[in-house]
């Protein structure tokens, strides 16, 4: 039997290249497994952080090493491809963050005509950019924190404007809020402010990474996500939390094994736990999702309200990350995880 070989595309110009790398030797470790190994047959590409694509010698040493290349001296030549990309059958790309899960690199596999995992452009572009999520998640009814987007020329002016704006997000959000970068992954650049001093510091610093912020309201609440997988007919995992003892999910406790506590299932009312399922399905299908997403969202205990958080249409596969355990738990395993995944993006690029 000819197997399909699989294009497992990591690394990437983002912050998150360190992530995709665990992403990616997690998945090339459950496409190893025989009955995955008698199905495909895996070639890595390895993308640094200057953008040079490498083929699959040094992506498989990088995978079996877990340690990233540094740049190469001298031009670097980011329009050629190196040998093997147009024997790829379907790509796997596991890019997280900007240029990797926006949209961008969603858009070049689209163009090469080879099917891939994952979510399409608009669906991509609009999960990673926080403020055009929001709007979305809006129109589609889905209930959420109080919210203010922010631009960087408005971070960045005059002595006149950044006062008011400061004063403007005090009367509408208070403290605490978080300030966020609109377009940043693994809780990059965000801060939780207390004070003026804090967010004026706050809003500066997202402005460094991002023209586009967004400031959110704090809200007490239990922090739970749910996996979806599918595409046009999804379904959901069961409902996990997250507990942890710093000042709030940033990318050390993300990413450091045993800073967080993962809860699967979550003890939640099973009344509460349907609602969560229900609505991460409904957030997957109003972007268009397909194959896989991870919905994030908050569960006020005291009112009993269920706040749509975000959705993430690349999570990541790393020993700490939430998506492939939630599936474990559901009855699905990492194998049959992955091999399910592939189906669902040649079934997507049919139609």
């Amino acid at each position: 039997m000819t197997k399909l070989r699989v294009g497992l595309l990591f690394g990437g110009c983002s912050g998150e290249h360190e992530v995709s790398i665990s992403s990616a030797r997690a998945i090339a470790r459950g496409l190893a497994t025989a009955e995955n190994s008698d199905r495909y047959q895996v070639v890595p590409f390895y993308i640094q952080k200057n953008g040079l694509w490498q083929g699959s010698d040094r992506a498989q040493s990088v995978l079996e090493s877990g340690q990233a290349l540094g740049d190469d001296d001298g031009v670097v030549n980011r329009w050629q491809f190196p040998a093997g990309v147009h024997e790829v059958d379907l790509w796997f790309p596991v890019l997280h963050g900007p240029n990797g899960e926006d949209g961008t690199l969603q858009g070049l596999l689209q163009l090469m005509q080879v099917p891939y995992v994952g979510c399409g452009v608009m669906t991509s572009s609009v999960a990673m950019d926080k403020l055009a999520m929001k709007s979305a998640f809006a129109q589609a009814g889905l209930p959420q924190v109080r919210y203010r987007g922010v631009t960087r020329a408005e971070v960045w002016s005059n002595p006149c404007v950044f006062p008011k704006l400061c004063d403007d997000i005090e009367a509408e959000l208070g403290y605490p809020c978080f300030v966020k970068p609109a377009n940043l992954g693994s809780s990059v650049g965000i801060s939780k402010v207390r004070s003026r001093s804090e967010l004026e510091a706050s809003l500066d610093s997202a402005a460094s990474y991002d023209r586009r912020i967004i400031v959110e309201a704090g809200v007490t609440a239990r922090e739970v996500e749910c996996a979806v997988l599918g595409n046009d007919q999804p379904k959901a995992s069961v409902v996990g939390e997250i507990s942890f003892d710093s000042d709030f999910y940033d990318y050390e406790t993300k990413y450091t094994e045993g800073l967080a506590q993962l809860h699967i299932p979550a003890k939640l009312p099973e009344a509460v736990t349907r609602r969560i399922q229900d609505m991460a399905i409904k957030a997957f299908l109003a972007l268009d999702g397909a194959c896989i997403a991870r919905v994030d969202f908050f569960y006020v205990e005291a009112t009993d309200e269920v706040l749509i958080n975000e959705i993430n249409t690349l999570p990541g596969f790393t020993a700490t990350s939430m998506y492939p355990m939630l599936w474990e738990a559901s009855g699905v395993a990492v194998p049959d995880l992955l091999h399910q995944l592939i189906q669902l993006g040649l079934e997507r690029s049919r139609t």
